[in-house]
């Protein structure tokens, strides 16, 4: 079997993305989430004044590079070009973006079957 991925992100639909207690419509592109094939990775649209709370992830860490608009984490504010990663267990965010983002998301295996590891702090 072929291991590799090839494919265009832009051919990836961005569908309804539910976190539990965001505020606004997020959108998230699956890029790989199988996890024979690696990490987890994403790109999260946030939208316009959108909110994500304080959480954490027990099953390993993420990294997120900012692609488009704006992402502030915690109070530290990251346009095109930032990045930032968290520890699994380590508590982040809350994240939010003023006039929305594009943000892609690399993790370890943190969903299975629609299931995210994902727990409020």
């Amino acid at each position: 079997m072929d291991e590799t991925i090839h494919l265009n992100a832009g051919s990836i639909p961005a569908t309804p993305f539910v976190i539990p207690g965001a505020t606004g419509e997020f959108r998230i592109q699956i890029l790989n989430e199988d996890q024979s094939r690696g990490v987890v990775t994403t790109i999260v649209h946030l939208p316009p004044g959108g909110e994500i709370p304080a959480h954490k992830h027990q099953a390993g860490s993420e990294m997120h590079y900012v692609l488009e608009g704006d992402l502030n984490d915690s109070g530290q504010f990251y346009g095109p070009g930032g990045f930032l990663t968290h520890a699994a267990g380590q508590v982040h965010g809350p994240h939010s973006s003023r006039n929305g983002a594009r943000v892609l998301t690399v993790q370890q295996w943190q969903s299975k079957d629609g299931q995210f590891d994902f727990e409020p702090a």
